[in-house]
């Protein structure tokens, strides 16, 4: 079969190790896709070996094409060949149209009858492409495999009928008097439908991968025309997440076209909305990098979004993102340098010079501990906690961990967190007094260092001469000094501490300042004026306010959350169900995957426990 020319070589090891030199220049244009892991890794790391399409046989010579789904990952081979055949593979990310042809070309060297390429990914999810990889081989003759995995597979694969449920996440649009209209099942399969036409008219979805910016490999699916004698029409179910590819938050719209005429119409973008708690952590998993196992730009906000997204899954007893735990883990746990991951250096174990940052990390391997009973995550909380503890400082202020290395600030954040994550430890160690005196101490500190004010709000730390410095309430303090006297309450079992709890909690629903109108609100939201930190406050607060509704089954705490939630649903979502820092809605609004996480806390607070 013909193949398009390229410019792109590749050099790959063969069976024999054989090596065939490239010219520098050459492998700098190289396109290398990175996803869970980077191309060409070696077949020996496959965390499997499928065959899913048939091989090739060109004059006697074997071209196979191996996948691991697990890694979703590709590599060629050719067996039973000559001195020079030699086998590579194209990727294409236009359905096949069109592609990148030779990667990892490798030539079967003299005294051999078999070679190999290295591993090339199937998708590119930092860059929202979903591609499609091919075996070809030359032996006196070229041909290739069929592409593999030319069809989505989610809840069910592409092309498949018999919807579960009929959502309409945006209005229809009209044609000439037809009626064009996108439906998602509540599994997230979609379909369009025409109405109100004539033979001849023609219905179909276009599916994105980069929020309806281009859809090169999902233009036209499932192209229906309306029958002879019919007015209607509707396409098969196409999948709008891609799993196996890392692909989240694909979006699809409805298209038709009137038989008289060229003219035709679509209708909004849209991603699936049955599910509030399932299409916000969809849109959340659209930012996340899979190669680098975190959410672009912000290191502490990462650790919160992984915390979030372990929130969901235990709280829905769901387990398809899982995944991310081990990789997020294991690819950020090393040392960075300033810049890389965050503005500090990132001395290993997650420490850097921020101990507040520091401890959401903390904060997150507890979560990953709870989810997954693995005890390295445990073990790093406990790390964490230890370095830490070398920042609890009674020569100022009486105690209280210090903010940085530099011991420039005590505040509300680094020890409301200290009190949650030592006691979280005390209550996952078996035998343990130790954790359990830190945080107590740390809770009796906190509640005595005038912090929390005579309205029951905390302000955001100490003076210079350890009084209540009057700054901003921030709804994270507040949630975390919920969450650590919940915390000790539950290894004490010392009922003041509950009550303290509530006493935040109660305060926080009535405030004006950080709920006006019944909603919760920083005090940035007004004006627009957030910053990167604050987009994801209020999450934080949910989450702990979850807690203290589970705790106590107060129906108050489940009210303010559930008009949360809604309120975030109806007032601050778009159709791509992407959620942003204004949940009562309306003026300057801002919309970004640390909104997304902070929401997607909100909403999960409404959530009763599966």
């Amino acid at each position: 079969m013909p193949l398009r020319p390229v410019l792109v070589l590749a050099t790959v090891v063969g069976l024999a190790l054989a090596v065939t030199t490239v010219p520098a220049q050459a492998r700098m244009q190289a396109d290398q896709v990175c996803s869970v892991a980077c191309d060409t890794l070696d077949p020996s790391k496959a965390q499997e070996e499928t065959f899913p399409v048939p091989e090739k046989v060109i004059n006697g010579r074997h071209v196979v094409l191996h996948v691991s789904d697990k890694d979703a990952m590709a590599w060629g081979s050719i067996d039973g060949g000559a001195t020079n055949d030699a086998v590579w593979l194209d990727r294409s990310w236009d359905g096949g149209t069109t592609w990148d042809g030779l990667l990892g070309k490798a030539w079967i060297p003299s005294g051999w009858t078999g070679t190999r390429t290295l591993m090339y990914n199937l998708a590119d999810p930092a860059g929202h492409r979903r591609g499609l990889i091919r075996a070809c081989g030359d032996a006196a003759g070229v041909d290739c495999t069929a592409w593999v995995h030319t069809s989505v597979c989610a809840a069910a694969c592409d092309g498949s009928d018999g919807p579960s449920g009929d959502n309409q996440p945006v209005p229809s649009t009209t044609l000439s008097n037809r009626t064009i209209s996108l439906h998602i099942d509540d599994r997230g399969m979609a379909w369009g439908a025409i109405a109100n036409g004539a033979t001849g008219d023609e219905i179909w979805l276009d599916r994105s991968w980069n929020e309806g910016s281009s859809w090169p490999d999902g233009s036209s699916l499932g192209r229906t025309s309306v029958g002879s004698g019919a007015t209607s029409t509707s396409t098969r179910l196409y999948a709008t997440t891609d799993p196996l590819s890392k692909l989240y938050g694909g979006a699809v719209r409805a298209c038709g076209r009137a038989v008289e005429g060229q003219n035709g119409s679509c209708t909004a973008w849209a991603r699936p909305a049955s599910d509030r708690t399932s299409a916000a952590a969809e849109a959340l998993m659209y930012s996340y990098q899979p190669n680098t196992a975190w959410w672009l730009s912000s290191w502490w906000n990462s650790a919160v979004a992984v915390t979030t997204l372990m929130d969901y899954q235990q709280r829905t007893r769901r387990t398809d993102l899982r995944w991310i735990l081990s990789e997020v883990f294991e690819k950020n746990k090393g040392v960075f340098p300033a810049g890389q991951k965050s503005g500090e250096a990132l001395e290993g174990n997650f420490i850097s010079r921020a101990i507040d940052d520091t401890e959401w990390w903390g904060i997150a391997w507890v979560e990953a501990y709870d989810l997954t009973g693995d005890q390295r995550y445990l073990d790093m909380a406990v790390t964490i906690a230890s370095y830490v503890q070398g920042y609890w400082d009674t020569g100022t202020c009486g105690g209280g961990v210090w903010w940085d290395r530099e011991r420039t600030y005590k505040n509300a954040v680094t020890n409301g967190l200290y009190v949650r994550l030592t006691a979280a430890l005390h209550n996952r160690i078996a035998g343990d007094s130790v954790w359990l005196q830190r945080a107590t101490t740390g809770w009796n500190w906190f509640r005595a260092s005038g912090m929390i004010n005579s309205a029951g709000l905390v302000n955001d730390g100490l003076t210079g001469s350890c009084t209540n410095n009057g700054q901003t309430v921030w709804t994270y303090n507040q949630g975390l000094a919920i969450g650590g006297a919940l915390e000790l309450w539950r290894a004490t079992g010392d009922s003041s501490l509950l009550a303290e709890a509530r006493q935040l909690g109660d305060a926080a629903m009535s405030s004006s300042v950080l709920s006006p109108g019944g909603i919760l609100s920083e005090s940035c939201d007004a004006v627009g004026s957030c910053d990167d930190n604050q987009k994801q406050f209020k999450g934080v607060f949910m989450r702990y306010l979850m807690d203290l509704a589970d705790s106590t089954g107060d129906a108050s705490y489940r009210t303010y959350a559930q008009r949360q939630a809604d309120s975030i649903w109806q007032n601050d979502r778009d159709s791509l169900n992407r959620l942003g820092q204004r949940w009562a809605g309306g003026g300057t609004n801002v919309r970004d995957w640390r909104t997304q996480a902070s929401a997607l806390g909100g909403l999960l607070a409404a959530t009763p426990k599966s």
